[in-house]
Protein backbone atom coordinates (compact mmCIF):
# COMPACT_ATOMS: atom_id res chain seq x y z
CA UNK A 1 0.00 0.00 0.00
CA UNK A 2 2.89 2.29 0.97
CA UNK A 3 4.59 1.81 -2.32
CA UNK A 4 1.30 2.05 -4.29
CA UNK A 5 1.01 6.03 -2.60
CA UNK A 6 4.40 6.60 -3.52
CA UNK A 7 3.57 6.16 -7.03
CA UNK A 8 0.63 8.16 -6.83
CA UNK A 9 2.21 10.74 -4.98
CA UNK A 10 4.64 11.25 -7.48
CA UNK A 11 2.30 10.91 -10.63
CA UNK A 12 0.71 13.83 -9.15
CA UNK A 13 3.98 15.94 -8.33
CA UNK A 14 4.55 15.38 -12.59
CA UNK A 15 1.03 16.16 -13.25
CA UNK A 16 1.49 19.71 -11.20
CA UNK A 17 4.95 20.01 -12.58
CA UNK A 18 3.18 20.13 -16.09
CA UNK A 19 0.43 21.93 -15.45
CA UNK A 20 2.45 24.62 -13.54
CA UNK A 21 5.75 24.35 -15.46
CA UNK A 22 8.79 26.28 -14.41
CA UNK A 23 9.97 29.36 -16.56
CA UNK A 24 11.69 27.36 -19.18
CA UNK A 25 10.65 24.40 -19.10
CA UNK A 26 8.59 22.38 -21.27
CA UNK A 27 4.90 22.70 -21.23
CA UNK A 28 2.66 19.16 -21.26
CA UNK A 29 1.02 20.55 -24.13
CA UNK A 30 4.42 21.23 -25.92
CA UNK A 31 5.44 17.29 -24.75
CA UNK A 32 2.94 15.84 -26.31
CA UNK A 33 3.45 17.94 -29.43
CA UNK A 34 7.24 16.27 -29.56
CA UNK A 35 6.18 12.61 -28.87
CA UNK A 36 3.81 13.02 -31.36
CA UNK A 37 6.30 14.13 -33.92
CA UNK A 38 8.63 11.53 -32.93
CA UNK A 39 6.51 8.67 -33.16
CA UNK A 40 7.00 9.83 -37.14
CA UNK A 41 10.71 9.74 -36.97
CA UNK A 42 13.57 9.20 -37.34
CA UNK A 43 14.07 12.85 -39.24
CA UNK A 44 16.67 14.56 -41.29
CA UNK A 45 17.44 17.39 -39.24
CA UNK A 46 18.48 20.92 -41.18
CA UNK A 47 19.47 24.03 -39.30
CA UNK A 48 19.50 27.11 -41.01
CA UNK A 49 20.94 30.40 -40.20
CA UNK A 50 18.62 32.94 -41.18
CA UNK A 51 15.69 33.37 -42.96
CA UNK A 52 16.80 34.34 -46.46
CA UNK A 53 18.52 30.52 -46.35
CA UNK A 54 15.46 28.75 -45.21
CA UNK A 55 12.66 30.44 -47.62
CA UNK A 56 13.92 29.36 -50.76
CA UNK A 57 14.17 25.73 -49.22
CA UNK A 58 9.84 26.39 -47.86
CA UNK A 59 9.53 27.16 -51.72
CA UNK A 60 11.40 24.61 -53.01
CA UNK A 61 8.89 22.46 -55.66
CA UNK A 62 10.55 19.34 -53.79
CA UNK A 63 10.03 20.19 -50.36
CA UNK A 64 6.76 19.29 -48.88
CA UNK A 65 5.37 21.08 -45.58
CA UNK A 66 2.89 18.89 -43.33
CA UNK A 67 1.68 22.08 -41.88
CA UNK A 68 2.96 21.09 -38.56
CA UNK A 69 4.95 23.25 -36.14
CA UNK A 70 6.31 23.05 -33.06
CA UNK A 71 7.76 26.62 -31.26
CA UNK A 72 10.34 25.70 -28.35
CA UNK A 73 12.51 28.17 -26.73
CA UNK A 74 12.18 30.99 -29.25
CA UNK A 75 12.76 28.53 -32.13
CA UNK A 76 10.22 27.32 -34.46
CA UNK A 77 10.59 23.53 -35.52
CA UNK A 78 8.92 22.88 -38.93
CA UNK A 79 8.06 19.45 -40.71
CA UNK A 80 7.80 18.19 -43.93
CA UNK A 81 9.57 16.11 -46.70
CA UNK A 82 12.44 16.26 -49.28
CA UNK A 83 11.76 13.41 -51.44
CA UNK A 84 10.68 10.76 -49.20
CA UNK A 85 12.74 11.83 -46.46
CA UNK A 86 11.36 13.04 -43.21
CA UNK A 87 12.61 16.30 -42.75
CA UNK A 88 12.90 18.74 -39.51
CA UNK A 89 13.70 22.47 -40.49
CA UNK A 90 14.87 25.02 -37.74
CA UNK A 91 16.42 28.49 -38.27
CA UNK A 92 19.10 29.13 -35.63
CA UNK A 93 19.56 32.44 -36.18
CA UNK A 94 23.05 34.34 -36.09
CA UNK A 95 26.54 33.09 -34.01
CA UNK A 96 27.99 30.38 -32.94
CA UNK A 97 25.54 30.73 -29.84
CA UNK A 98 22.42 30.57 -31.65
CA UNK A 99 23.60 27.71 -33.37
CA UNK A 100 24.89 25.73 -30.71
CA UNK A 101 21.75 26.55 -28.39
CA UNK A 102 19.35 24.84 -31.64
CA UNK A 103 21.90 22.39 -32.56
CA UNK A 104 21.60 20.71 -29.15
CA UNK A 105 17.38 21.41 -28.86
CA UNK A 106 17.38 20.18 -32.31
CA UNK A 107 19.36 16.43 -31.10
CA UNK A 108 17.85 16.35 -27.50
CA UNK A 109 14.42 16.80 -28.47
CA UNK A 110 13.67 14.76 -31.50
CA UNK A 111 14.53 11.15 -32.95
CA UNK A 112 17.13 13.14 -35.29
CA UNK A 113 19.16 10.17 -37.83
CA UNK A 114 21.28 12.92 -39.44
CA UNK A 115 22.15 16.06 -39.50
CA UNK A 116 22.49 18.85 -42.71
CA UNK A 117 23.60 22.34 -42.13
CA UNK A 118 23.84 25.12 -45.37
CA UNK A 119 24.01 28.44 -45.93
CA UNK A 120 25.91 31.12 -47.50
CA UNK A 121 29.18 31.83 -46.17
CA UNK A 122 32.47 33.98 -47.31
CA UNK A 123 35.50 32.93 -49.09
CA UNK A 124 39.41 32.80 -47.81
CA UNK A 125 40.16 30.36 -50.55
CA UNK A 126 41.25 32.33 -53.83
CA UNK A 127 40.49 29.73 -56.17
CA UNK A 128 36.92 29.76 -55.82
CA UNK A 129 34.44 32.13 -56.63
CA UNK A 130 31.43 33.80 -56.08
CA UNK A 131 28.40 31.33 -56.28
CA UNK A 132 30.36 28.25 -55.64
CA UNK A 133 29.21 25.56 -53.25
CA UNK A 134 31.50 24.33 -50.93
CA UNK A 135 31.42 21.00 -48.75
CA UNK A 136 34.36 20.97 -46.43
CA UNK A 137 35.68 17.79 -45.03
CA UNK A 138 36.68 18.93 -41.49
CA UNK A 139 35.71 22.28 -39.68
CA UNK A 140 36.99 24.24 -36.31
CA UNK A 141 36.34 27.06 -34.24
CA UNK A 142 39.01 29.38 -34.98
CA UNK A 143 38.19 32.44 -32.04
CA UNK A 144 38.64 30.71 -28.96
CA UNK A 145 41.87 31.89 -27.95
CA UNK A 146 44.56 32.57 -25.43
CA UNK A 147 45.85 35.91 -25.74
CA UNK A 148 49.59 36.13 -24.97
CA UNK A 149 51.02 38.99 -22.63
CA UNK A 150 52.65 41.76 -24.11
CA UNK A 151 57.05 40.53 -23.94
CA UNK A 152 56.56 37.25 -24.40
CA UNK A 153 56.59 34.72 -27.57
CA UNK A 154 56.18 31.30 -28.72
CA UNK A 155 59.23 29.69 -26.65
CA UNK A 156 56.91 30.89 -23.48
CA UNK A 157 54.74 28.74 -21.85
CA UNK A 158 51.03 29.95 -21.95
CA UNK A 159 48.87 30.24 -18.47
CA UNK A 160 47.54 27.25 -17.53
CA UNK A 161 49.38 25.49 -20.45
CA UNK A 162 50.84 22.96 -17.91
CA UNK A 163 47.09 21.70 -16.97
CA UNK A 164 45.78 21.02 -20.08
CA UNK A 165 43.84 24.15 -20.07
CA UNK A 166 45.83 25.71 -23.43
CA UNK A 167 48.26 25.01 -25.86
CA UNK A 168 50.55 26.27 -28.49
CA UNK A 169 50.22 23.16 -31.07
CA UNK A 170 47.46 24.56 -32.60
CA UNK A 171 49.82 27.84 -33.77
CA UNK A 172 49.06 31.86 -33.02
CA UNK A 173 48.71 35.04 -35.26
CA UNK A 174 51.80 37.62 -34.43
CA UNK A 175 49.88 41.02 -34.72
CA UNK A 176 53.48 42.88 -35.28
CA UNK A 177 53.87 40.81 -38.83
CA UNK A 178 49.93 42.89 -39.73
CA UNK A 179 51.71 46.79 -39.23
CA UNK A 180 51.63 49.53 -41.73
CA UNK A 181 53.86 52.60 -41.77
CA UNK A 182 56.14 51.32 -39.12
CA UNK A 183 59.64 51.88 -40.91
CA UNK A 184 60.53 54.68 -38.48
CA UNK A 185 59.94 52.50 -35.34
CA UNK A 186 63.34 49.99 -35.09
CA UNK A 187 61.52 47.39 -33.30
CA UNK A 188 57.99 46.82 -35.47
CA UNK A 189 56.27 45.39 -32.37
CA UNK A 190 52.86 45.87 -31.43
CA UNK A 191 51.27 45.89 -27.78
CA UNK A 192 48.84 43.34 -29.48
CA UNK A 193 51.25 40.61 -29.29
CA UNK A 194 50.04 37.28 -29.96
CA UNK A 195 47.10 35.19 -30.03
CA UNK A 196 47.03 31.70 -29.67
CA UNK A 197 44.15 29.49 -31.36
CA UNK A 198 42.65 27.07 -29.23
CA UNK A 199 40.77 23.76 -29.28
CA UNK A 200 37.50 23.38 -27.65
CA UNK A 201 36.39 21.34 -24.59
CA UNK A 202 34.29 18.25 -25.67
CA UNK A 203 32.17 16.14 -23.51
CA UNK A 204 30.80 13.27 -25.94
CA UNK A 205 27.79 11.50 -25.12
CA UNK A 206 29.39 8.54 -24.78
CA UNK A 207 32.34 9.67 -22.43
CA UNK A 208 32.87 10.16 -18.98
CA UNK A 209 30.48 13.15 -17.90
CA UNK A 210 33.32 16.34 -16.85
CA UNK A 211 35.72 14.54 -18.25
CA UNK A 212 37.03 16.66 -21.15
CA UNK A 213 38.58 15.98 -24.64
CA UNK A 214 39.57 18.11 -26.64
CA UNK A 215 39.12 18.97 -30.10
CA UNK A 216 39.94 21.84 -33.05
CA UNK A 217 39.41 20.03 -36.62
CA UNK A 218 35.93 18.05 -36.41
CA UNK A 219 35.31 15.68 -39.60
CA UNK A 220 32.15 15.52 -41.37
CA UNK A 221 30.57 12.10 -41.66
CA UNK A 222 32.24 10.18 -44.30
CA UNK A 223 29.58 8.23 -45.51
CA UNK A 224 27.78 11.65 -45.98
CA UNK A 225 31.04 13.15 -47.26
CA UNK A 226 31.49 10.75 -49.71
CA UNK A 227 27.75 11.01 -51.45
CA UNK A 228 28.50 14.66 -51.65
CA UNK A 229 31.41 13.91 -53.86
CA UNK A 230 28.39 12.66 -56.85
CA UNK A 231 27.48 16.58 -56.64
CA UNK A 232 30.28 17.83 -57.93
CA UNK A 233 27.97 17.52 -61.67
CA UNK A 234 25.88 19.62 -60.44
CA UNK A 235 24.49 23.08 -62.73
CA UNK A 236 24.23 26.03 -60.01
CA UNK A 237 22.55 29.36 -60.77
CA UNK A 238 24.51 31.65 -62.87
CA UNK A 239 22.49 35.17 -62.96
CA UNK A 240 20.81 37.04 -60.60
CA UNK A 241 18.96 38.06 -63.71
CA UNK A 242 18.95 39.22 -67.68
CA UNK A 243 22.00 41.34 -66.60
CA UNK A 244 24.09 40.24 -63.69
CA UNK A 245 26.17 37.16 -64.18
CA UNK A 246 29.26 35.97 -62.65
CA UNK A 247 32.17 35.51 -65.01
CA UNK A 248 32.96 32.18 -63.37
CA UNK A 249 30.23 29.63 -63.60
CA UNK A 250 29.99 28.43 -60.55
CA UNK A 251 29.93 24.28 -59.11
CA UNK A 252 30.17 22.21 -56.28
CA UNK A 253 33.68 21.60 -55.00
CA UNK A 254 34.71 19.23 -51.93
CA UNK A 255 36.89 21.39 -49.78
CA UNK A 256 39.64 20.29 -46.98
CA UNK A 257 38.88 22.62 -44.26
CA UNK A 258 36.01 25.52 -43.56
CA UNK A 259 36.17 27.72 -39.80
CA UNK A 260 33.69 29.43 -38.03
CA UNK A 261 34.00 32.60 -35.36
CA UNK A 262 31.57 35.11 -33.92
CA UNK A 263 33.13 37.63 -36.33
CA UNK A 264 32.14 38.58 -39.64
CA UNK A 265 35.42 38.37 -41.66
CA UNK A 266 35.77 41.64 -44.34
CA UNK A 267 39.55 41.97 -43.99
CA UNK A 268 41.73 40.84 -46.31
CA UNK A 269 44.85 40.32 -44.32
CA UNK A 270 43.00 37.63 -42.02
CA UNK A 271 41.38 36.12 -44.68
CA UNK A 272 45.01 35.70 -46.34
CA UNK A 273 46.07 34.90 -43.26
CA UNK A 274 43.64 31.86 -41.96
CA UNK A 275 44.12 30.72 -45.83
CA UNK A 276 47.52 30.09 -45.46
CA UNK A 277 47.93 28.83 -41.76
CA UNK A 278 44.78 26.55 -41.93
CA UNK A 279 43.54 25.91 -45.53
CA UNK A 280 40.31 27.08 -45.26
CA UNK A 281 37.64 28.04 -47.74
CA UNK A 282 34.50 29.10 -46.17
CA UNK A 283 34.57 31.64 -43.29
CA UNK A 284 31.23 31.41 -41.83
CA UNK A 285 29.64 32.16 -37.84
CA UNK A 286 27.75 29.11 -37.06
CA UNK A 287 29.33 25.66 -38.66
CA UNK A 288 31.76 25.03 -36.02
CA UNK A 289 28.82 24.98 -33.47
CA UNK A 290 26.76 22.31 -35.51
CA UNK A 291 29.61 20.53 -35.59
CA UNK A 292 30.69 20.46 -32.05
CA UNK A 293 27.06 20.13 -31.36
CA UNK A 294 26.82 16.60 -33.43
CA UNK A 295 30.20 15.39 -32.45
CA UNK A 296 29.62 15.18 -28.84
CA UNK A 297 26.56 13.81 -29.49
CA UNK A 298 27.42 11.01 -32.04
CA UNK A 299 25.26 12.00 -34.78
CA UNK A 300 25.93 11.98 -38.51
CA UNK A 301 26.36 15.54 -40.34
CA UNK A 302 27.60 17.45 -43.38
CA UNK A 303 28.25 21.05 -43.75
CA UNK A 304 27.30 22.37 -47.17
CA UNK A 305 28.09 26.24 -47.81
CA UNK A 306 27.44 28.73 -50.46
CA UNK A 307 30.04 31.66 -50.92
CA UNK A 308 29.00 34.95 -51.54
CA UNK A 309 31.68 36.74 -51.61
CA UNK A 310 35.71 36.85 -51.35
CA UNK A 311 36.29 38.00 -47.66
CA UNK A 312 37.87 41.11 -47.26
CA UNK A 313 37.86 42.31 -51.16
CA UNK A 314 40.79 42.12 -53.33
CA UNK A 315 39.01 41.26 -56.53
CA UNK A 316 36.06 42.40 -59.34
CA UNK A 317 34.19 40.51 -57.43
CA UNK A 318 34.84 41.27 -54.09
CA UNK A 319 32.34 42.51 -51.50
CA UNK A 320 29.51 41.74 -53.57
CA UNK A 321 27.10 39.81 -50.85
CA UNK A 322 24.41 42.32 -51.40
CA UNK A 323 24.02 41.48 -55.44
CA UNK A 324 24.88 37.87 -54.76
CA UNK A 325 23.07 36.89 -51.64
CA UNK A 326 20.30 35.27 -53.41
CA UNK A 327 21.93 33.69 -55.52
CA UNK A 328 24.15 32.05 -53.40
CA UNK A 329 21.29 31.14 -51.06
CA UNK A 330 19.39 29.74 -53.97
CA UNK A 331 22.34 27.30 -54.97
CA UNK A 332 22.80 26.08 -51.17
CA UNK A 333 19.69 24.93 -51.08
CA UNK A 334 19.76 23.77 -54.47
CA UNK A 335 22.76 21.25 -53.33
CA UNK A 336 20.74 20.56 -50.39
CA UNK A 337 18.13 19.36 -52.05
CA UNK A 338 19.86 17.41 -54.44
CA UNK A 339 22.30 16.09 -51.35
CA UNK A 340 18.75 14.40 -49.84
CA UNK A 341 17.80 12.58 -53.10
CA UNK A 342 21.03 10.51 -53.04
CA UNK A 343 21.16 10.04 -49.94
CA UNK A 344 17.84 8.42 -50.29
CA UNK A 345 18.96 6.45 -53.13
CA UNK A 346 21.56 5.50 -51.32
CA UNK A 347 19.81 3.74 -48.65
Amino acid sequence: MAAAMKVVCMMLLVAIFHKHHAHGAISADTQKLIDEANMNGPYLGLLIPNLFEMNPLLQHPNYTSTNFTIDIAGRRFRFGKIVEKNVILVMTGLSMINAGITSQLLLTLFKIEGVVHYGIAGNANPSLHIGFVTIPQYWSHSALWSWQRYGYGPSDELPLEPNGDYTRNIGYIKFADYAENVTACNSHDNLLNNVWFQPEEVFPVDGTPEQRQHAFWIPVDPLYFNISKSLEDMELENCVNATTCLDETPRVVQVHRGTSAGIYVDNAAYRSFIYKKFNVSPVDMESAAVALICMQQRVPFIIIRALSDLAGGGSAESNEIDTFISLASNNSVNVVVEFIKRLVSDH
